[in-house]
């Protein structure tokens, strides 16, 4: 988080222990090393652990937390925190450290993907995103990501308009689909900005799929405008389920690139199920999604 980071944790930390909790600050030494930090605090005897950063961050300390006991606390950062903006915990990284208390452990699924065969198996907590947005993500220069956030995606995502996009096939509940764009989410909210994924929550033990069809980026603006207009569900080239398994199946002679929480996660094909009863989230009393899902019905009618 840098050195402004830092001494945002600091302070952070400073607010928990006056709260009683005893602070083991750990920082990250690169990529792919949160994962293995939790895994040695939970063997030390941590009874907490607080991700603070991203998504990502949170996608590393979840993989090393699976399975285990211990709950996992968020103290949001990043460019996107999609799981803060979900559980209604915002952007307020020592607002977060302050209502540490009111939050309540939570038993939640996962999600576990298969990738390349087998070569690849890693565990997330919000979505995998196959096809167009796995290409974006690919795409994003990490240095430029740094600098401006969110609008490197942007600009990543408008210098693909007029491309020809590869076709894959999902299956899943026996039944395949040809698309484009696959997301297979345990969450309504989509890189902090929009709802794509409308009936699905941290609590559920299934994923909801959302398939965009078409091999052309154009017809993506017409999408693009349909998920402003909350109208996602129902556009004709678009399709909702749910399922609890997926396997994707890459065309031949192409690639297609997977993303999981925002990153990168290698090539179809592939193979994405539900883990239930995998991990333990201290979850702020507000986020209660069945609520959420009444007042999206009462405002469609």
């Amino acid at each position: 988080m840098g050195r402004k980071g830092g001494a945002l944790i600091a302070r952070a930390a400073a607010i928990l222990e006056q709260d009683g909790h005893q602070v083991t600050c750990c920082p990250t030494t690169g990529p792919r090393t949160a994962g293995a930090l939790a895994r040695e605090q939970i063997a030390g005897g941590a009874d907490l652990i607080l991700a603070a950063g991203g998504d990502g961050t949170l996608n590393e300390v979840a993989e090393g937390m699976a399975h285990s006991q211990v709950p996992l606390g968020v103290l949001p950062a990043g460019t996107a925190n999609v799981l803060a903006m979900e559980m209604k915990l915002g952007g307020d990284f020592l607002g977060a450290a302050r209502r540490l208390g009111e939050c309540r452990p939570q038993r939640i699924s996962i999600g576990q993907v298969n990738s390349e065969a087998g070569a690849t198996t890693r565990h997330f907590l919000l979505m995998a995103g196959i096809g167009l947005d796995a290409q974006i993500v690919y795409q994003v220069s990490a240095p430029l990501k740094a600098r401006i956030g969110k609008l490197a995606y942007w600009l990543a995502g408008w210098s693909m308009l007029g491309r020809r996009l590869p076709e894959f096939s999902i299956e899943a509940d026996g039944v395949t689909h040809r698309c484009s764009f696959a997301l297979i989410s345990k969450v309504r909210n989509y890189g902090g900005d929009f709802e794509i994924a409308r009936d699905v929550s941290l609590f559920d033990d299934h994923f909801e799929l959302v398939l965009f069809q078409g091999r052309s980026t154009l017809r993506y603006v017409r999408y693009f405008a349909g998920l402003v207009a909350n109208r996602v569900e129902g556009m004709r080239g678009i399709v909702v389920l749910r399922a609890r398994r997926v396997s994707a199946s890459k065309p031949r002679d192409e690639r297609v690139c997977l993303q999981i929480d925002g990153e990168f996660a290698g090539h179809l094909p592939a193979e994405i199920r539900i883990v239930p009863d995998a991990l333990t989230l201290l979850v702020p009393p507000e986020y209660r999604p069945e609520l959420q899902q009444q007042r999206a019905a009462l405002c469609q009618r």
